[in-house]
């Protein structure tokens, strides 16, 4: 059986005129600079927009570099859905980075396997997970991740076990 021409197939190979992977990095950019004024994140009485956004992605990504992340490294995160969680799903890919999004209902030995198995240099956590995180870093044979506190304005209590 012979193949049937189709004209749309001819002289349309992938180019960047024609062709352009979606990422979330492309989506960030484009929304920053179309509709920089608009609201992106509502968080309590606290509220960015896109323009915000974008340029707090960016400077977390050179925060990031500075620590020697990039690409192919790893960057753990145990948080609720924080503004800062949102903020990540950008920054850490500015570096070429993966993000693990740590399941905040695993126990200390599922997130210690995880953290050794994905070699996360920085972990970020919010206090409310203090204590599992803390017990996880224990049972972690491999290096520990640099841990970042992130401040959760709606949670009242934890502690903070972050070197910052």
């Amino acid at each position: 059986m012979s193949e049937k021409h189709n004209p749309y197939d001819v002289g349309l190979d992938k180019c960047p005129a024609n062709f352009l992977p979606l990422t979330p990095l492309s989506f960030l950019s484009r929304t920053a600079a179309v509709y920089p004024d608009l609201t992106s994140t509502i968080y309590g009485d606290r509220s960015f927009t896109w323009a915000q956004v974008h340029e707090r992605c960016k400077r977390f990504a050179s925060y990031l570099r500075w620590h020697g992340v990039g690409a192919g490294d790893t960057v753990a995160a145990m948080l609720p859905n924080v503004p800062a969680m949102n903020e990540l799903h950008f920054s850490v890919p500015m570096v070429g980075a993966a993000l693990n999004a740590l399941n905040v209902r695993l126990d200390p030995p599922s997130i210690a396997f995880q953290l050794d198995h994905g070699g996360a240099k920085i972990i970020l956590v919010d206090p409310e997970f203090a204590g599992v995180i803390t017990d996880a870093l224990a049972q972690m044979t491999g290096p520990k991740p640099f841990v970042i506190d992130v401040d959760d304005a709606a949670f009242k209590g934890g502690k903070r076990i972050g070197e910052i």
